[in-house]
């Protein structure tokens, strides 16, 4: 199946309903970073979350940061999303492996650590962005940005992520986000019937596997409430914008001085894209090329 998002709504539209599969890019994700299996899935919740919270922003500019750091051994957690479907993320422990946790899953949870904060930026493409803090409450992804979504957008919601990944990869990876909006938020029994449904559910990513579409999914928690599935299904992806030229552009702001530096001791330079794991290598000639043109720049002065 692939990576993809689809929005809906219900409740005569008082119910927003997203829900996005993502296992490709998440497999590519694990490939380019050499991840271990508890750092896939938490980089794999947020990068599901960070397309969730993405898909309600209009312009094409438009994005949203999430940061996670938490007090656990797998340090911080970065993910940049976009309305156009494209993610790009990274952790800064990938090689941490933690035993699974008391009930045989992945420990996210202990793995972040409980302890930290969550912090979400949204650049909605003018103006100042918007940033929000919240605490951790558990580590577990799922439940601190759903914690953040209730605090600081005081909309209820109910977040679910998930992540399956064995020897072979990952088979299986999304997430889905029911949120009351404000024409319906006094309504307590709709809040009610929402969050009996979706605690009915052992998990995201069981769905999948069983070989349900998010159609599927938004059928059976929403079929009676006059759901409606809008007809933009959008394709997700792992995409970085890093370039060659933009490596470049950012070795000419180190300097003529420390340019030569790395001529003399390393004939040339080498730089990684924290995002996607890209590795770049300028030779000593491009590098030359660069001090050529910051001496023309400063003649031209």
């Amino acid at each position: 199946m692939a990576d993809q998002l689809i929005r809906a709504t219900a409740a005569d539209g008082g119910i927003r309903a997203v829900g996005t599969i993502t296992t490709r890019l998440t497999e590519e994700a694990r490939q380019r970073h050499k991840l271990s299996y508890v750092a896939t899935a938490a980089l794999g919740r947020t990068m599901a979350a960070g397309l969730l919270l993405a898909s309600s922003m209009k312009r094409e500019d438009a994005r949203v940061n999430i940061r996670v750091e938490g007090n656990g051994p797998l340090g911080g957690i970065l993910v940049d999303a976009r309305p156009d479907g494209t993610v790009r993320g990274y952790v800064s422990n990938p090689s941490v492996e933690l035993p699974p946790n008391a009930i045989g899953k992945l420990d996210v949870g202990k793995a972040v650590g409980p302890e930290g904060y969550l912090y979400v930026v949204r650049d909605v493409g003018y103006g100042y962005p918007y940033s929000s803090t919240v605490e951790l409450i558990s580590g577990e992804i799922g439940d601190d940005i759903s914690h953040y979504l209730i605090t600081s957008e005081q909309t209820p919601s109910a977040l679910l992520l998930g992540v399956f990944v064995g020897a072979e990869g990952v088979t299986a990876a999304g997430g889905l986000l029911l949120q009351v909006l404000p024409r319906a938020a006094r309504d307590e029994s709709l809040i009610q019937t929402l969050e009996s449904r979706v605690a009915q559910l052992s998990g995201f990513t069981p769905l999948l596997r069983s070989g349900k579409s998010l159609t599927d999914i938004f059928q059976d928690l929403l079929g009676d409430m006059d759901l409606q599935i809008l007809p933009d299904r959008r394709l997700v992806r792992f995409h970085c914008g890093c370039s060659f030229d933009r490596v470049l552009g950012a070795l000419k702001l180190l300097g003529e001085v420390e340019l030569q530096d790395m001529i003399e001791k390393d004939d040339g330079a080498e730089a990684t894209c924290h995002f996607c794991g890209e590795v770049y290598r300028a030779s000593s000639a491009e590098l030359a090329d660069l001090i050529t043109i910051l001496r023309e720049e400063a003649t031209a002065r």
